[in-house]
């Protein structure tokens, strides 16, 4: 898995610097529209500084529930190049605070969880850069695409609920995705959000959300980019990681109704994976799954992680009851259902090798 940070802001950054710089000249017009927006090219060019400078902002402070209180002025820029040079600097400014900005650590941000990590102010700054690089270019009529592994980067990160085309052609579902280009096959979109991945807090732990990205390097053998105790991740953490990949790949996967990994407050190392088998069904059941490695067993990490996602789940009105299959032989699990509050209602299998529970709200 590529790692989303810095080095993908610098590229994106200094492509569209250098895609825009060649409209500089004095008969240039940055007083037109910018593509489909209602925004100037130069206004379209201003706020992707602004929006960098936000999340640099945001990542420094890291405050936890509003934006740092400030802005920038562009009164002091005379011409588009001035603008430019403005990007550039603000550019840089993120990419050192992405760089130096440890990986447990999420600061505010509005839609849809309440806040993001580093690597979510990266996807963001980037398709900032992207998108809106694209909307000056075509107001200004000229040529501009990024490389399709930043888009693959952004899609795979902050954009979980879009399906993703076959091929490479990932730009032209980037566009697709904000509502600035077509798909055959796929109604025009006139609005849109991006989703930064949803962390579920614990005593002990934080339940992280796992991207596609992210599940997709897991279930290859790889560690999702998270820092794991010894023995981690367990196979059935790999499992659950392919069934993300695979709604991921179908246009079904929901973040909230996805894979989470058990991380430890205490050292940000991960000890086990959970989550859900898909959204709801139409009888507002959804289906709970779980393990730990075997280092972190016996400590109450699985009691705990299931606890809180499982109050989470019950508050949404789309959700009657939680399901959970637990193998007639493993009894530490059987405990931890119990101590979380389900209710053996029967077994499942042919040969009711499982028993089945249910958690109502």
């Amino acid at each position: 898995m590529r790692a989303m940070g810095g080095d993908q802001l610098e590229e994106a950054v200094s492509g569209a610097v250098a895609a825009l710089r060649s409209a500089t000249d004095r008969d240039r017009d940055w007083d037109v529209r910018a593509g489909r927006l209602e925004w100037s090219c130069r206004r379209t060019a201003e706020h992707i500084a602004s929006a960098l400078m936000l999340y640099a902002g945001q990542l420094a402070g890291r405050p936890a529930d509003r934006y740092v209180p400030f802005d920038i002025t562009f009164d002091e820029c005379e011409s588009p190049e001035d603008v430019l040079q403005v990007v550039e600097a603000i550019g840089a400014l993120l990419v050192a605070t992405v760089r130096t900005t440890p990986r447990e650590v999420r600061a505010y941000h509005s839609y849809p969880f309440r806040s993001a990590n580093r690597e979510g102010f990266a996807a963001m700054g980037v398709a900032e850069v992207l998108l809106h690089t694209h909307d000056v270019a075509e107001g200004l009529g000229i040529a501009y695409e990024p490389p399709a592994a930043l888009c693959a980067d952004v899609l795979t990160r902050i954009f979980p609920h879009v399906r993703p085309e076959p091929g490479p052609d990932h730009w032209r579902t980037l566009l697709w995705a904000t509502g600035r280009g077509e798909l055959p096959g796929r109604a025009p979109l006139t609005s849109w959000r991006w989703s930064n991945n949803l962390v579920i807090p614990a005593e002990r732990l934080t339940l992280q959300g796992v991207t596609p990205a992210a599940a997709a390097d897991l279930s290859a053998g790889g560690t999702g980019g998270f820092e794991w105790i010894e023995g981690g991740p367990f196979q059935g953490t790999r499992d659950a990681a392919g069934m993300v990949v695979k709604a991921y790949e179908a246009g079904v996967h929901r973040p909230e109704w996805g894979m989470f990994v058990l991380v430890r407050r205490e050292d940000g190392r991960a000890v086990g994976g959970m989550g859900f088998h898909g959204a709801p069904d139409e009888e507002g059941r959804a289906e709970v799954g779980y393990d730990l490695t075997g280092a972190a067993r016996g400590n109450g990490y699985a009691t705990e992680a299931l606890r809180a996602m499982s109050a989470r789940a019950l508050a949404r009105e789309d959700v009657t009851y939680l399901l959970a299959t637990v193998d007639r032989t493993n009894s530490p699990s059987q405990g931890v259902i119990a101590r979380v509050g389900f209710t053996r209602v029967g077994t499942v299998g042919d040969d009711g090798e499982q028993y089945a529970y249910e958690l109502r709200g």
